[in-house]
């Protein structure tokens, strides 16, 4: 596991505005997250791509979130988050991968789960509304590629604990229950970089909320010798409620 650097820690703890919204609010909401996978993955030198070699497509995922919002001067408002995304596929190496030879037909599965814990503030907070803060994100990636028919497999892993800058943003059509806004989580640093943002539109009613709209997580990043350098995007839906 890599941690950043106290310092870069620091310098985003430093950034928080000091707001509060006018009265308690909670809400919560399921999704799913129709994603496509591209890029690639490393094992020390070598390299596999994992669309065109390894055929991935998504199997199994949930995406879950809750908020707290409340009056008290100060204190941040609480944002939890939750991703899985299973993808597995069959394909075939056009390079050698780890213990894997080139050529060989292989079977591979991606688990990758993600829990965000975000603290944030409202900026503002009418027709317009604006959120920010920053966004603990514990990331647990794991691709396991094996040779059909044999015992070879090669894992390749990355797991990290990651402070990042959150933004949100709405913006309310009055009277009508409609609404379009985009949020995002960023951090970027010695080499590595996670960009994870979405844009949608939203109908309310009596609490319910109903949304839809489009999302991208661009990672790349190095945990030892593994290192994942992919992009998984796609439209989404989600159900939740608010009050």
């Amino acid at each position: 596991m890599k941690k950043l650097p106290i310092a870069v820690t620091a310098s985003l703890l430093a950034f928080a505005p000091v707001a509060s919204a006018d009265v308690l609010g909670f809400g919560a909401s399921v999704g799913y997250w129709d994603s496509d996978l591209s890029g690639e993955a490393s094992r020390g030198n070598d390299q596999v791509d994992v669309e065109n070699d390894l055929n991935l497509s998504n199997n199994d995922e949930i995406n879950l979130s809750a908020y707290l919002e409340h009056p008290i001067p100060l204190l941040p408002n609480v944002r939890l988050s939750y991703v899985r995304i299973d993808q597995e596929g069959r394909g075939q190496l056009s390079t050698s991968f780890d213990v894997l030879p080139s050529g060989v037909n292989v079977s591979s599965q991606l688990d990758w789960t993600q829990a965000d814990l975000t603290l944030y503030y409202e900026v503002l907070d009418n027709w317009v509304n604006l959120d920010l803060g920053l966004t603990a994100r514990n990331l647990d990636a794991e691709l396991v590629v094996q040779e059909v028919n044999s015992t070879a497999v090669s894992r390749t892993e990355v797991d990290a604990v990651l402070p990042m800058l959150y933004a949100a943003a709405r913006f309310d059509l009055p009277l009508t229950g409609l609404s379009v806004g985009a949020h995002g989580n960023v951090i970027g640093y010695d080499g590595d970089s996670i960009y994870d943002y979405d844009a949608y539109a939203q109908y309310q009613f009596v609490g319910v909320q109903l949304r839809a709209g489009y999302r991208q997580m661009t990672v790349d990043y190095e945990d030892g010798d593994d290192r994942l350098d992919v992009d998984i995007a796609g439209p989404f839906v989600s159900a939740g409620f608010s009050f």
